[in-house]
């Protein structure tokens, strides 16, 4: 089975996700604190209401579905769903922290939505249609599963010029030999950043009023050892690479991130990396 196959793609993929569990657990916090200003705009896109049915795709630890959950109160629920199992943990557990109790988990794929057409008022997926095989199904079984006047808030990432603080771990260690360059044709992160690329999707799927927006980040470390240390806790892939590595060839990825972040070095030493995400809002 060839490694381009849509299948094996499928299960690479979803194996990636339950290795990557234990760190995004570590990290979540600090997912939710930088990611905030992409939530917020997601969910002032959605304009929800109280009593209203929510369905978050691809939620990984779910804070984006859990700001909705309270928007939603009284009558109101939420279905937080994700592909891996293990994050599905990760979120229930936050969840409990948290005491939500309006939150139903579901282990759900983007690309067949096991829920009846028309059965939620509003959908929300944070960084992962860019990551599945088939998008352009994925886009079909977010409309169909919303009810008439529903609304979508999708995020993607923008062009990789524009979000250096991923960009240059994953550089390093393809300058280096350690890791492949990326395949432009496979599921990743820049694969909707082109432009006009998430509206021609949604517009395909059957979606009205869409309206793309750019949303700033900023990506903050107190040096270039926390920066990648925290990118091999986020990236499943990186990690498989990096830990292969000796102590050597490590200092060297680290000496070569060092170099180029600093560029976005502070006054105080810190890294202060910029990023930029698209926001979609539609209606079915």
């Amino acid at each position: 089975m060839s490694v381009s196959d849509p299948d094996e793609q499928r299960a690479r993929g979803r194996e990636s996700w339950e290795r990557a569990a234990p760190g995004w657990d570590r990290r979540a916090d600090g997912v939710r604190d930088w990611g905030l200003p992409v939530s917020a705009a997601m969910l002032d896109a959605l304009d929800l209401v109280p009593g209203e049915r929510v369905l978050e795709l691809a939620a990984g630890p779910g804070d984006t579905g859990f700001m909705a959950a309270e928007r939603i109160r009284p009558g109101g629920e939420l279905i937080s769903s994700d592909g891996s199992e293990a994050m599905l943990e990760v979120a229930r557990r936050r969840a409990a922290r948290a005491g939500l109790d309006n939150v139903e988990f579901r282990q759900l794929e983007l690309e067949w939505i096991d829920l009846e057409t028309a059965t939620v008022d509003a959908v929300l997926c944070r960084w992962g249609i860019m990551l599945i095989v088939d998008p352009e199904a994925a886009a079909r079984e977010i409309r169909r599963v919303l009810r008439p006047g529903g609304r979508a808030a999708l995020a993607v990432w923008d062009a990789p010029e524009r979000n250096p603080w991923t960009t240059i771990p994953s550089q390093a260690m393809t300058d280096l030999g350690h890791a492949p360059p990326p395949d432009r044709d496979a599921p990743g992160m820049f694969a909707l950043a082109g432009e006009g690329r998430l509206a021609e999707l949604l517009q395909g799927a059957g979606f009205v009023e869409v309206s793309i927006s750019p949303v700033a980040l900023e990506r903050r470390f107190q040096s270039a050892e926390e920066y990648l240390e925290e990118t091999v806790d986020l990236s499943a892939n990186l990690a498989a690479a990096f830990t292969d590595l000796d102590s050597g060839q490590r200092a060297e990825v680290l000496e070569r991130i060092g170099a180029a972040a600093g560029a976005f070095r502070a006054g105080d030493g810190s890294l202060v990396l910029p990023g930029s995400s698209l926001v979609a809002s539609a209606g079915a």
